[in-house]
């Protein structure tokens, strides 16, 4: 029997497994030192800072160590470590990231380990060893793994080493040990110290955080592994295979990056890199095609624009400058904008803050100015500054609402919005955190001066008397040139618009005929045709109908993809309630659920339009060829627990799914889990309520209330997401054919006998991630026996589901039989 069988077996064995982790520690943070050959650079051996100087290369001459030329600028040089084949990327610098001036040096003495004197012989930067009397640096070393040691005399041990003052980069056999941080680039070409750090805080959390540039006062966390439960984490672990993790006090480790990304540093070069826009990149590239350049492993976090002072308001200006907007650009990377009216305070810093290009509201005759004009609203659709909220009104019209800002001096921006939180918002200056994005979901009106402003292609509100000036001036100017303009429109009329104007009538017909229903768009069935190219591209089928991948594109946007569902087995309703239904799909908006695009209801034809998911279904993730990743796996399951409770507590209307299983989960480009068809059961069934329904669902995820006419309620998804955890743990489905004869058939009495018998070993089939992490893995077991609990009283909400899983409550060990009739098989 295996020491995972036997609880007290298992308990002898934890200190025998934390005690080896730590002797591994210590084997790889000296072998560095005691194993590695080196080069050694005796005591009173120097560098000169020239253009053509020759640097101290490590014995299988991958790094180099040495003076290397400060980018952007003429005879100026930088004390760094790089790769020797790849000289653009460097891996740590001395100095703070200061520029040295041509024919500055650097010196191993004895008293001070390295010396950079400038040019003069005056000192600029030391290592600073505080070394007690006796004992001297007598030589020091650039070892293969791109750490630079100096060992001291009295007992060869070293003294300090490059890995122990990180800069902005890990390198493999590095470790970052509780306080010790990495801080990111001021720039990309400038290396002294910006605006963001990676810190392993007291709590054991790792987490990625903004800083005041001048005090270096640390904001609040914008990213952070959550290492900080009674088995925190103690330090960051990066291996010479490739492998990064948090080591927990349990001695179990927290993957950073995954096992399935590592490459071995024998092979790759590789490193992780905390740039200069806030980002955590792992990197990687074969040492014998550097040509190539480097490849993306992992980046954290996955957009950082709409993490920014999550979990809740914070001080400082966010990802961007105070009054820019962040948003994520297509290779994933923040880009920061300014407003129509602002413009940047520095114009060579693209990430700095935006100053107004007019002058300010002053309180003092504030009422005169905006009778004048002086002042507008322009509309910026997907965007919001979260926590600069200083005034709400409610109950308000979007009038009312506009009309306060204008006529406040105090207000830079507001938001009105008639969903979730209905109210009006405004916002005072200088807006901090912005961020602009598809799942922000209101649109900000910011306040800028008419006066020494050009208008830009944004929409505007002119409000009042502003409204009547605004008109009268475009008719006035307009008059100068209208004879000339209508012969040109009448022109262009002729060849390129009347062909096109009847369906232009229709489109818009069809917008106001569903605007008080829904924000999703009305396509016809000619658009949905021509989108999917005739319903060519099929993705799949099931019993609603079938799903073609199409292509809409927009009017001056670029084309997006989308999953076109084409519905069967309609029931005859009426117009406004098949509307009403769409209505309450379409205002769900939350980043774990598919986003519904549109639909059309044209004579017989019922369609439905999704955002288009492009890595495939849950099912197609757990049950490939290849055993996903169990932190990707963890991490999943938590996606769809938000997902469901959302729909479940949160949206407007309680939505019901029906038909939770892995198929119905879409995976995103960054295997964020996004839940599919959600409502449509409530869609396709209109005269029924959600109490008492036909049967629905999939065999293998149905609740048993469905069989004995019991009232349907919430509780059959928490069993449906139950039986999928278990998949998910497990990457085996819930009924497997193949072992009708054996043990394991049936998912959930199986996984019930090896909680019974501690066999989670045989669950995860010896997965070694998931048994590293045994604690989160019995968690995530117990949850899903009390999901799939025969009496749906017994089973939790999804908010006590979606907390258990992140850690935040406790769930009782001990969860019954999930069946009346189950035996457990004894062991």
């Amino acid at each position: 029997m295996s020491s995972t069988q036997n609880p007290s077996n298992f308990t002898m064995a934890w200190p025998l497994s934390y005690t080896l982790s730590l002797l591994v520690i210590i084997i790889l943070q000296a072998s560095p030192i005691t194993t590695q050959k080196t080069a050694n650079i005796s005591v009173g051996e120097s560098l000169t800072a020239t253009i053509n100087g020759s640097p101290w290369l490590s014995p299988s001459k991958d790094f180099a160590f040495g003076f290397t030329k400060y980018p952007n600028k003429t005879n100026l040089f930088l004390l760094a470590i790089w790769y020797a084949k790849i000289p653009d990327t460097v891996v740590w610098y001395a100095n703070d990231g200061n520029p040295v001036l041509e024919k500055s040096s650097v010196k191993i003495t004895a008293d001070e380990g390295l010396v950079l004197n400038d040019p003069k012989g005056t000192s600029l930067w030391n290592t600073s060893l505080g070394l007690s009397d006796g004992d001297g640096v007598t030589y020091g070393y650039l070892n293969d793994f791109g750490n630079f040691v100096l060992i001291i005399s009295s007992n060869n041990d070293p003294v300090w080493q490059s890995f122990d003052n990180p800069t902005d980069t890990l390198l493999p056999t590095q470790f970052l040990k509780m306080n010790q941080e990495i801080d990111s680039r001021l720039s990309e070409t400038d290396y002294t110290k910006g605006r963001f750090q990676l810190r392993l805080i007291p709590d054991g959390n790792l987490v990625l955080n903004t800083r005041d540039l001048t005090s270096g006062f640390t904001y609040g966390a914008y990213y952070t592994t959550g290492t900080n439960s009674e088995n925190s984490g103690q330090q960051v672990v990066y291996n010479e295979s490739g492998y990064m993790y948090i080591l927990l006090k349990d001695g179990s480790n927290y993957d950073l990056l995954p096992q399935n990304k590592m490459r071995p540093a024998k092979d790759y070069y590789q490193r992780a890199t905390l740039s200069f826009d806030g980002v955590l990149t792992w990197y990687s590239i074969p040492k014998t095609t550097v040509s190539d350049g480097w490849s993306i492993l992992q980046a954290k976090p996955d957009n950082i624009c709409m993490t920014q002072g999550s979990p809740g308001p914070d001080i400082g200006s966010g990802i961007c400058g105070f009054n820019s907007i962040c948003s994520l650009g297509d290779d994933r990377r923040p880009t920061c904008t300014c407003p129509q009216g602002y413009s940047l305070l520095d114009p060579d810093d693209i990430y700095g803050s935006c100053k107004p290009d007019f002058k300010l509201d002053n309180c003092e005759g504030s009422t005169e100015s905006v009778k004048k004009g002086d002042y507008k609203l322009v509309r910026l659709p997907t965007t919001d500054w979260p926590f600069n909220d200083y005034e709400r009104l409610n109950p308000s019209t979007k009038e009312d609402c506009f009309s306060s800002c204008l006529n406040d001096c105090f207000c830079a921006a507001a938001i009105f919005q008639i969903q979730d939180i209905p109210g009006c918002w405004k916002k005072k200056a200088p807006l901090s955190n912005g961020r602009k994005d598809n799942t922000v979901l209101v649109t900000t009106w910011i306040k800028i001066g008419t006066v020494n402003n050009s208008d830009g292609p944004l929409n505007t509100i002119p409000t009042g008397k502003n409204k009547v000036n605004s008109l009268t001036k475009a008719i006035i100017s307009g008059s100068v040139s209208v004879n000339l303009l209508l012969l040109v429109a009448i022109g262009f009329g002729i060849f390129f618009i009347y062909p096109k104007k009847k369906l232009k009538v229709l489109n818009d017909a069809k917008r106001r005929s569903i605007k008080e229903y829904s924000n999703v768009y009305c396509f016809s069935y000619q658009e949905l045709i021509q989108a999917t190219n005739g319903f060519k591209d099929e993705l799949g089928r099931g019993s609603f109908g079938i799903v073609y991948k199409g292509i809409i594109n927009g009017s001056g946007s670029p084309p997006i993809y989308v999953a076109v569902k084409k519905l069967h087995r309609i029931s005859g309703d009426t117009d406004k309630e098949f509307e009403t239904e769409v209505n309450v799909i379409g205002r769900t908006h939350h980043k774990n659920l598919v986003q519904l695009v549109g639909f059309c209801k044209e004579n017989e034809q019922r369609l439905l339009v999704y955002e288009y998911m492009g890595n495939g279904s849950l099912a197609d993730y757990l049950f490939g060829d290849l055993k996903p990743s169990w932190i990707e796996r963890v991490q999943i399951s938590q996606g769809i627990a938000k997902g469901l409770l959302y729909l479940h507590e949160e949206c407007s209307t309680q939505i019901i799914h029906c038909d939770i299983k892995p198929q119905n989960i879409l995976l995103d480009q960054y295997q964020n889990a996004h839940i599919s068809d959600f409502g449509l059961a409530k869609l396709l069934i209109l005269n029924q309520t959600h109490t008492n329904t036909g049967i629905r669902g999939t065999k293998g995820y149905v609740a048993p209330e469905w069989f004995r006419n019991k009232p349907v309620t919430v509780k059959v998804d928490v069993y449906s997401f139950g039986v999928m955890l278990l998949e998910i743990i497990s990457c085996r489905k819930s009924v497997c054919m193949e072992l009708i004869e054996e043990e394991g058939a049936i998912l959930t009495d199986w996984a019930f006998d090896c909680y019974q018998s501690n066999r989670l070993d045989s669950l995860v089939d010896d997965d070694i991630e998931a048994l590293n992490d045994i604690r989160q893995l019995k968690r995530l077991v117990t949850v899903a026996l009390w999901c799939i609990q025969e009496e749906p009283s017994l089973r939790p909400t999804m908010r006590t589901v979606t907390q258990v899983l992140e850690g935040v409550t406790k769930v009782s060990d001990n969860p019954p039989c999930p069946t009346s009739f189950c035996i457990t098989t004894q062991y």
